[in-house]
């Protein structure tokens, strides 16, 4: 956020809290947890600031661990009290969040990507997001680099029948152990690529396309999880540089049916009948 305020609402529409960074710094990227599920944490310029949510009372600054913006931080799902950073230094930090948080005690380890890093997830391991694109997975524990696809872009191009894909926008990871790259075209189609992060790494051909629903650039992508979305059958949200905000829903296939979007039964809510395919259409 531009404006430096990160704000917390809840399910009736009613704002719960609203915390501010200091001198209205851009806010990168934030996280929620903490051995607690207490905590949360921010991006701002180059520092990494922890606020207690509760009481919104600011619990630590950690501004000597990276020299350039933080563009991620986030909390190992399985692991609370750690926390990921990474930043356009290409600097990975693991951060322990317990007790009295600084850089000089609460430091666990570094790791240099040599690149720009535009987003995290957690694996078994942590998948990384590069720029320019580039995927690669690390293990967070020891900083041993296990898979980099330094032509991320250029495989996933090779796996789908659509233009070449000109950037990627997320990384999907379901149950934690299924990784998928979502790449996009510059006229709006994007798609979901299975990554095998076994080495030597590779990746498959798209389980899910997109399309018909932007014109644009797609820059965020929102998967609905299956207690929100599966009754309803919605697979996920997009908003891109089009100004549009596409709700993507599965159907069943049907004959005669032209729409160029579908995705594989690996990526959506398994329905309670059987459903030999189905597609997904914006509205």
């Amino acid at each position: 956020m531009e404006n430096g305020d990160i704000a917390c609402d809840g399910y009736h529409k009613y704002k719960v809290a609203c915390i501010d960074a200091d001198n209205d710094q851009e806010v990168f990227s934030f996280s929620f947890g903490g051995s607690g599920d207490h905590l949360l944490a921010a991006g701002c310029k180059e520092q990494v600031c922890l606020w207690d949510w509760r009481n919104s009372k600011q619990v630590a600054c950690l501004q000597e661990s990276h020299m350039d913006d933080v563009t991620q931080v986030h909390f190992v799902p399985n692991n609370r009290n750690k926390l990921v950073s990474a930043s356009v230094d290409g600097l990975i930090c693991l951060f322990n969040t317990e007790g009295d948080i600084n850089d000089d005690d609460h430091l666990d380890s570094v790791i240099n990507v040599g690149t720009s890093v535009g987003k995290i997830v957690s694996l078994i391991e942590l998948s990384l997001i590069g720029y320019p694109p580039f995927s690669s997975i690390w293990n967070w524990q020891d900083g041993s680099c296990e898979v980099n696809l330094e032509k991320a872009r250029e495989l996933a191009s090779e796996s789908w029948s659509q233009d070449n894909v000109d950037y990627f926008v997320d990384c999907h990871c379901p149950g934690g152990e299924d990784l998928w790259l979502i790449g996009g075209t510059c006229a709006g189609t994007i798609g979901y690529f299975p990554v095998n992060y076994k080495s030597p790494g590779s990746i498959g051909p798209a389980g899910a396309i997109l399309s018909g629903g932007h014109i644009d650039v797609v820059r965020s992508v929102l998967q609905m999880p299956s207690e929100y979305g599966g009754a309803a059958g919605l697979f996920g949200w997009t908003g891109g540089e089009d100004g549009r905000l596409c709700c993507w829903k599965s159907e069943e296939n049907s004959p005669g049916n032209n729409n160029r979007s579908w995705t594989s039964s690996e990526l959506v809510v398994k329905p309670s009948r059987n459903r030999q395919k189905n597609r997904h259409s914006p509205y």
